[in-house]
């Protein structure tokens, strides 16, 4: 997802850390009578609105609700909507990203997206994500630094990679580009507050290795280098409109936002050959 704002936007609604750590289950008899209190009053106060699942236990303070391949988030009394991603602090883990695709494994959405609640009493997609901005299609990548880049991987297809070490949706591009062989150039944004560990993973003696145990969460001992490249591929991604990770680019310009299978990686990455 420093720091300019303009990169915070993989969340819409943020919430103090104290409430994103995942609850202790509770008696089943309390989560059954929050699920049905939640539904009933969902139906009452969203109408058009067809939840197909609450869950009042996986997080402290907040029932998860799935309506279609929507997600959104409301407190045990259904008063309050909470639309956006939801962060594990302590895992580094983007919760909603990761039941997003446990709902629809085969949809992988680029960023993430908007919702919101109509006067009708319906919640829904909105048509654009405003924090997605105008992303480009094409961009060339010649004006950035070499110290702003960590290469790393095989001797397969070539591509850049902005990235961020606490993005759910990275660290599986991380792994599906490893399992490629695929010869990687990785700019790290902080779009997640991951800053430190940009630096210590520039300033590692063994790139791949730091890049790893990043993704990992392990502790990666602190360095000392030229970190202004960070500040380029940040620039770079503001004015290219790259609010959310990751974000893709292949050799001949062309950009994908999100996370993609590897199926369509390796078809893609052949078409700029």
């Amino acid at each position: 997802m420093r720091h300019s704002l303009s990169l915070l936007m993989a969340c819409t609604a943020c919430l103090p850390a104290a409430h994103i750590e995942t609850a202790v289950a509770e008696p089943a008899h309390r989560d059954a009578v929050s699920k049905q209190s939640v539904t009933k009053a969902l139906a009452a106060r969203l109408p058009r609105t067809k939840v197909t699942h609450v869950d009042c236990g996986v997080l402290s303070g907040l029932c998860e609700v799935q309506a279609g391949s929507t997600l959104f988030y409301t407190d045990p009394k259904a008063r309050f909507l909470v639309v956006g991603h939801v962060y594990d602090l302590k895992t580094h883990q983007d919760l909603t990203a990761a039941k997003l695709l446990a709902i629809n494994p085969d949809s992988m959405v680029p960023a993430p997206t908007a919702t919101h609640a109509g006067n009708d009493g319906s919640v829904r997609k909105a048509d654009a994500a405003p924090a997605a901005g105008n992303v480009a299609q094409k961009v060339s990548l010649a004006d950035l630094p070499a110290n702003g880049a960590i290469e790393w991987g095989g001797k397969g297809p070539h591509v850049t990679v902005f990235s961020d070490f606490h993005c759910g949706y990275c660290r599986q591009l991380h792994q599906d580009l490893k399992a490629m062989d695929a010869r990687v150039t990785e700019r790290p944004i902080s779009i997640l507050g991951t800053r430190a560990i940009s630096e210590a993973v520039l300033c590692a003696p063994g790139h791949a290795g730091a890049i790893d145990m990043a993704y990992a969460g392990e502790t990666i001992p602190k360095g000392t280098c030229d970190t202004s490249g960070l500040d380029a591929n940040e620039a770079f991604a503001r004015a290219h409109g790259f609010s959310g990770t990751p974000v893709m680019v292949r050799d001949d310009g062309a950009v994908v936002l999100g996370y993609r299978p590897r199926e369509f990686l390796e078809a893609w990455l052949k078409g700029g050959n």
